[in-house]
């Protein structure tokens, strides 16, 4: 141990095994230290006997819960987007090879008292009761915008800048009540409170662009993937990466201590008598409590059941945001659930979390409108934890700090913090391929179109009332005389003559589609002659789910 690094990291944690594995493959001589002897910190996945001892003081769980070893409980629950950063990261570094992901079945929101899902197809918006029928239209022409919004090109921006105007400007635009917006802002945009309405609408419009590319990825019923066997592989897989370049690992290394020379700069980290010399330091907040502070608390309820969430289909794994608006909080609350689907669990049994910001100190009142959603549950576990963020100057005292977990139950919010301390430890702009998402550019289109058929076209999968329908009566429209075809087209091209409307609402009642408005087919010609010069220009193809 007594050697000199580049970089000591402390901590087995998600976050600081993504740096620790992004540092080794770029070159750097990394140590890696935890005070536990397991790997992922407070990311880490228990087994039913290392639950209840945490939580019941005992290692003796009752029988009829099944074999202790079939459980992998996720001491952070977050489903990972399936376009999203974190993936990024795992195709970016080739860690895949050690994991298998399963698409999450399903994606709901609360709304008015029950749980709807969210539509991910276009029959499934259609018979969405979350809009009604003149909603849905409004909702179409911003989802069109959103879907055709390109940062580099003026002409679809509608002369709006973004950087400028905020969310509930844009939303105002478009005419969109307080339950679609709820709909929109919390269960597409996955934001975790209204503050965004008041912040620029750049972010705003990246978040629903890449829910549809997520949901569109892997055309499965929700945007999300999950690991077999719980988000406890997810740490052990970065550590092989690191520890493949070249990366050294000692766990159960008791007072991890940060030794600073006279200048307040880090130079060390001393275990048991041994001081492992590095130029930095990275690690989470328990080990420099003295450098971070306070910024809240969250709640959460683990618990288990023999069935699955009520009203989600039977699904045996799913995602509800409960907005904070409909359960009249500061905050969103949110229902993570996965099974034996996911080889986290017994067969028979599901693994349900209700999280939440913590407003107050109680968390079994706080908690309880999403645990009444569950049905019966067999065991529940209460817990809060606090959250922490940095207050050094890392260049002054060369101690890097990742923030502490948030209560959502995705990862985009983590891997933002991983790669804004990858750039600053490295001072190193990110590979190309982390940068897409969180630094301005989205995905190119020839790699949305290779992904997924559909993955270009928003409004096919939310509330495509005019593409549903062509084949069964074209025929029939197409042998009417010409001048009533040309009538009937021109109105259907109309927002706002009557009888185009009434062409409207026929279409959104009828299983089957009319024909296109010109102007949109105009826009699908265009996109049709882009693919073909993209797919003759694309010689790569991506890994289906991950592998």
């Amino acid at each position: 141990m007594d050697e000199e690094y580049d970089v000591v990291v402390l901590g087995t944690g998600l976050k600081e095994c993504i740096l620790s594995g992004l540092l080794s493959v770029d070159g750097h001589k990394v140590l890696h230290m935890d005070r536990n002897d397991y790997y992922g910190g407070e990311s880490t996945s228990l087994n039913l006997n290392q639950l209840w001892k945490r939580f019941r003081g005992s290692d003796t769980p009752p029988e009829h819960l099944g074999s202790s070893r079939d459980y992998n409980v996720d001491m952070i629950p977050k489903f990972m987007m399936a376009n999203g950063g974190l993936v990024r990261v795992l195709i970016h570094t080739d860690v895949t090879k050690y994991l298998n992901f399963k698409a999450v079945d399903g994606s709901f929101v609360y709304n008015k008292g029950k749980i709807h899902k969210v539509p991910a197809t276009d029959v499934e918006a259609l018979k969405s009761p979350l809009m009604g029928l003149f909603e849905k239209r409004r909702a179409r022409k911003f989802f069109i915008y959103v879907q055709d919004y390109e940062e580099n090109d003026p002409k679809s921006h509608e002369g709006l800048d973004l950087n400028k105007v905020t969310a509930k400007d844009i939303i105002s635009k478009y005419g969109l009540d307080d339950n679609t917006v709820d709909f929109i802002g919390h269960a597409l945009a996955l934001h975790k409170d209204d503050s965004y309405l008041d912040q620029p609408a750049m972010d705003f419009v990246k978040r629903v662009k890449l829910y549809a590319e997520s949901l569109a990825r892997f055309q499965g019923g929700s945007p999300y993937i999950y690991p077999l066997y719980g988000l406890g592989e997810l740490p052990q897989a970065f550590a092989r990466l690191s520890a493949v370049y070249g990366g050294t690992y000692m766990l159960n290394k008791p007072e991890c201590k940060v030794e600073f020379d006279g200048d307040g700069k880090a130079f060390g980290v001393t275990s048991e008598g041994e001081t492992a010399k590095c130029k930095k330091v990275v690690c989470d907040p328990s080990y420099l409590p003295n450098k971070v502070k306070k910024v809240g608390k969250v709640a959460r309820a683990i618990c288990i059941m023999s069935h699955p969430i009520q009203s989600t289909h039977d699904a045996h794994s799913v995602q509800v945001i409960l907005p904070q608006k409909q359960v009249g909080r500061k905050s969103d609350m949110y229902l993570f659930c996965c099974s034996y689907s996911h080889n986290v669990a017994p067969k028979g049994k599901f693994i349900a979390f209700v999280t939440t910001e913590a407003e107050t100190d109680n968390p079994e009142v706080e908690l309880k409108p999403g645990i009444e959603l569950l049905g019966p549950v067999d065991e529940i576990f209460f817990d809060t934890y606090d959250r922490y963020e940095p207050t050094n100057q890392h260049a002054v005292d060369n101690c890097f700090i990742s923030t502490s977990y948030d209560a959502t139950t995705h990862f985009e919010s983590t891997v933002k913090d991983v790669i804004a301390m990858y750039s600053q430890i490295t001072w190193k702009v990110p590979p190309v391929l982390l940068l897409n998402e969180f630094f301005g550019s989205h995905i190119p289109q020839k790699n949305r179109e290779k992904n997924s058929k559909n993955i270009h076209s928003l409004p096919s999968v939310f509330f495509s009332m005019q593409e549903t329908v062509i084949n069964k009566i074209q025929n029939f429209y197409f042998q009417l005389k010409g001048g009533l075809l040309n009538i009937f087209l021109e109105c259907w091209n109309c927002d706002f003559c009557p009888l185009g409307f009434f062409f409207y609402i026929i279409s959104s009642a009828l299983p089957i589609p009319l024909p296109l408005p010109e102007r949109e087919r105009e826009r699908e010609r265009e996109r049709e002659r882009e693919r073909e010069m993209e797919m003759e220009m694309e010689t790569e193809t991506e890994p289906s789910l991950l592998q």
